[in-house]
C-alpha cells in the first residue's frame, strides 16, 4: 500500500486544520489589545493620534469578526483559500494600523509576525510564503511611508534611519526564520502523529485477524463433525443411485459443497489463535509465520538457526501481534530491494533472543542511514533503485511501523549496510538486527508454563 509523504498530508489536512472560532477569537484579542494600546498612548502619554482613521480601522476587524460569527458557523473549519484571506486581512489591517502610528518606529509592528507563524503552522508552504511575501513588503512599506507619531507638543517621535534599517532586518529575519522553524517543527509533529495513528491501526488489525483466526479456527473444529456426517451420507447416497440420475447428480453436488465447507473453514482456520495451545510457539514457527507472506515474490526467502544456537533447545514465546507486523515488515523490506537472496538468520542464548534480516540489494542510502526508523523519510531508497521496488513506492513509514511495534514488544534494533558480503561475498546489502532480552517475550529455553484451559466461545 502506498504511504504519502508528509508534504501530501501537509497539503491535503493541514488546510483545514483552523476552525473559523480559533480565528475570530484571536482576531477579538487583537482587537482588544489595539484598543488599549491606543488609549493609553492618547491618556497616558499624550501622543497626538489619527484617533478617526485609526478607530475605522479597528472598527474593521470588529465588523469583520461580527459577520463571521452570524454567517458561518463556529466549528467551521477554513480551507487554504480562506485561511489565506483570514490572516491576509490582519496582516493588512495592522499594516494600515502601523502607518498611521509611527511605522517602523511603533514598537508594536513585531506583531506583523504573528499571522506568518500562525500560516506556518496550519497552511500550506505555497500559502505561508505568499503571506511572508506579503508581509516583508508591508514593513518594507512602512520604512518610507507612515504618519508619524506626535507628542502633545508637536515634536516628531522618530527612530534614526540606521535604527529603522535594522528593526527592518530584524524584522524580514524574523518572519523567515520563525516561519520556517514553525514549519518544520509542526511537519515533524504532524508526520509522527500520522505515522502512529498508522501503527496503531496497524497493531489492531493485526490483532483483528489474530482474533478473527480463533473464532473461525473453532469454527473449523465445531462444524468438522456434521460436515464430515454429510458427505458420508451425500457418498452412500450416490452409491445407491442410479448413473445419471438428477437425484444422484444433485447427491454429488452435496458431497462437493460439503469437501469444500471444509476446505475453505481450514484455509482460514490457518490463522487461529486464540487457543490456548497457538497463543505460544517455537521462535523458527512465529518468524516463519511472519516471513511467510512475502516468500513467494520471486525472491529466495532463507529462514536459517545460527551456528551457536542449539535448534534442540529452541526458546518458546509469544505470538504477539507486534512481533509477527513488525517482522513481517522488515522481511517485505528486504524483498522490495533484495536482488535474488534474503536470509534470516534466527540466534538465541540464556539471555537474548535475534532476528538477523540480511538481502543482497544495494544497502541502505547513506544520506537516510541514520534516520531510518523516522516516520515519512523525504529521500526514499526507491528513488535511488530505478523504481525497482514492486507495487508501490512508501519505505519510511513501513520501517517506523515496524521499528516501532517491534521496540513495544521489548526489541533493540540496528540498520546496517554490508549484508551481500555475508551472501554473495560482495559488497552492500542491508542488515536488520533485532534483538529482544529472553524474558520479554519468551519462556526458558526448551521448557513451556501451564496454559490453563481453554475457554468456551459463547
Amino acid at each position: 500500500m502506498a504511504q504519502p509523504d508528509a508534504e501530501t498530508f501537509a497539503t491535503h489536512q493541514r488546510s483545514n486544520w483552523v476552525r473559523l472560532r480559533t480565528l475570530v477569537i484571536l482576531r477579538w484579542v487583537a482587537v482588544t489589545g489595539q484598543t488599549a494600546a491606543v488609549l493609553v498612548a492618547l491618556y497616558i502619554f499624550n501622543l497626538r493620534l489619527e484617533t478617526g482613521l485609526i478607530a475605522m480601522t479597528i472598527g474593521t476587524a470588529v465588523l469583520a469578526n461580527i459577520l463571521s460569527t452570524f454567517l458561518f458557523p463556529e466549528n467551521r473549519r477554513l480551507n487554504e483559500d480562506e485561511g489565506v484571506m483570514m490572516m491576509g486581512f490582519d496582516l493588512l489591517q495592522l499594516g494600515v494600523l502601523l502607518y498611521l502610528s509611527g511605522g517602523l518606529s511603533n514598537p508594536f509592528s513585531l506583531l506583523i509576525l504573528a499571522p506568518v507563524t500562525i500560516a506556518a503552522n496550519v497552511l500550506p508552504a505555497r500559502s505561508t510564503i505568499l503571506l511572508g511575501v506579503v508581509a516583508i513588503g508591508i514593513i518594507s512599506a512602512l520604512t518610507q511611508w507612515h504618519v508619524p507619531l506626535l507628542t502633545a507638543t508637536g515634536f516628531p517621535l522618530e527612530l534614526p534611519q540606521l535604527f529603522v534599517f535594522g528593526f527592518w532586518v530584524a524584522l524580514v529575519t524574523g518572519i523567515v526564520f520563525i516561519g520556517l522553524y514553525a514549519r518544520q517543527v509542526t511537519q515533524e509533529i504532524m508526520s509522527m502523529s500520522e505515522a502512529l495513528a498508522a501503527t496503531q491501526m496497524a497493531l489492531a488489525r493485526e490483532q483483528k485477524l489474530t482474533d478473527l483466526g480463533g473464532v473461525v479456527a473453532a469454527a473449523a473444529h465445531e462444524l468438522g463433525t456434521p460436515l464430515a456426517t454429510i458427505k458420508l451420507v451425500s457418498s452412500e447416497l450416490i452409491d445407491e443411485l442410479d448413473e445419471g440420475s438428477e437425484l444422484r447428480d444433485d447427491a454429488v453436488l452435496i458431497r462437493d459443497q460439503a469437501d469444500r465447507c471444509r476446505d475453505i473453514l481450514r484455509s482460514m482456520g490457518r490463522a487461529g489463535k486464540d487457543d490456548k495451545h497457538l497463543q505460544t510457539a517455537p521462535f523458527e514457527t512465529v518468524i516463519r509465520e511472519a516471513a511467510e507472506p512475502h516468500t513467494g515474490r520471486g525472491k529466495t526467502v532463507e529462514i536459517r538457526i545460527a551456528n551457536d544456537s542449539d535448534p534442540s533447545r529452541q526458546p518458546v514465546v509469544r505470538r504477539q501481534p507486534e512481533i509477527i507486523h513488525g517482522i513481517r515488515n522488515l522481511v517485505q523490506n528486504a524483498v522490495d530491494f533484495s536482488a535474488s537472496t534474503v536470509r534470516i538468520e534466527l540466534s538465541w542464548s540464556e539471555q537474548t533472543l535475534g532476528v538477523r534480516i540480511i538481502d543482497d540489494g544495494q544497502g541502505f542510502s547513506s544520506s537516510v542511514l541514520g534516520r531510518i526508523g523516522d516516520p515519512f523519510m523525504r529521500r526514499r531508497r526507491w528513488q535511488l533503485l530505478d523504481d525497482r521496488r514492486p507495487g508501490y513506492e512508501g519505505m519510511g513509514l513501513g520501517l517506523f511501523i515496524a521499528k516501532t511495534l517491534l521496540e513495544r514488544s521489548g526489541a533493540s534494533l540496528t540498520f546496517a549496510n554490508g549484508g551481500a558480503r555475508a551472501l554473495a561475498n560482495r559488497s552492500g546489502g542491508a542488515v536488520v538486527s533485532v534483538t529482544w532480552p529472553t524474558d520479554a517475550i519468551g519462556t526458558a529455553q526448551g521448557t513451556t508454563r501451564p496454559l490453563g484451559e481453554n475457554e468456551r466461545l459463547a
